[in-house]
């Protein structure tokens, strides 16, 4: 009775097999390679410091968290301009500042806190950060002042 002869239901549920495998895949498919995450959020803006400017409109200053960092976008910024940072009363100044700039709009930045630092701006390119130095400010600094120009050595 072993070779009995062909089995009713041998081709069947091999061939449903396959046609189940093939949609588990399809399926697998919309979520494969599972490496592969969602790009991160835009970072929210925040309000950390004070930002006062005796221009009328006064410059658009974005300022972003990027760790222990604080990023002022000053990417809108062009011409000639000056802006003064101050500190939040409770926690002081951030650990570290840091500066976006478009490069084309401005071409030199200076930050004057405990010390004074000038910044070169390329001419063209993508946006490019600057990073101040911590020993720039300290957390009694009252005040930091940014000022930018378009032309070189015009910055005070």
């Amino acid at each position: 009775m072993l070779n009995a002869g062909p089995s009713k239901t041998g081709p069947m549920p091999s061939a449903a097999a396959v046609v189940l495998l093939c949609a588990g895949l399809s399926a697998c498919a919309l979520h494969w390679p599972p490496w592969r995450h969602r790009p991160p959020p835009a970072p929210t803006p925040v309000q950390e410091l004070s930002i006062e400017s005796a221009a009328v409109p006064a410059p658009q200053i974005l300022q972003f968290w990027d760790r222990n960092t604080l990023l002022l976008d000053l990417s809108a910024v062009n011409g000639e301009g000056e802006v003064t940072l101050r500190a939040a009363a409770g926690p002081g100044w951030p650990v570290r500042l840091e500066f976006r700039v478009q490069p084309g709009s401005i071409q030199r930045l200076e930050v004057q806190g405990r010390e004074r630092v000038l910044f070169e701006v390329p001419s063209q390119g993508a946006p490019v950060v600057l990073k101040l130095s911590p020993s720039a400010y300290l957390r009694d600094t009252p005040q930091i002042t940014l000022r930018w120009s378009a032309a070189d050595g015009s910055a005070r």
